[in-house]
């Protein structure tokens, strides 16, 4: 089984959705709302109610000091809404 997360997205923005209980993630291009699921399920064990995918176009990025552009590729973002109750802990607290 290939790996589906890529890593999770941290924002302003998709912090505040963890209010919501909602989490962003950033995803394979091939991986399906499925795959993700299960994934998720699989890795932090926690029930998935909806999930949202979308694809980011990629940003133009100046090369050095030339005046040539090159393109960073497209990528695939999850936002996922999990069951009421639960969480999935990305930044564990240390305990003291």
């Amino acid at each position: 089984m290939d790996k589906k997360l890529v890593r999770p997205i941290v924002t302003e923005k998709s912090m505040g959705l963890t209010n919501a209980n909602m989490y962003v993630f950033q995803v394979a291009m091939g991986a399906t709302k499925g795959a993700v699921e299960a994934e998720l399920k699989r890795v932090f064990g926690v029930d998935v109610l909806e999930i949202k995918t979308m694809i980011m176009p990629g940003k133009k990025k100046r090369i050095l000091k030339t005046y040539r552009f090159k393109t960073t590729p497209k990528w695939k973002k999850a936002i996922v809404k999990l069951k009421e109750g639960q969480k999935i802990d990305l930044f564990p607290k240390e305990g003291k």
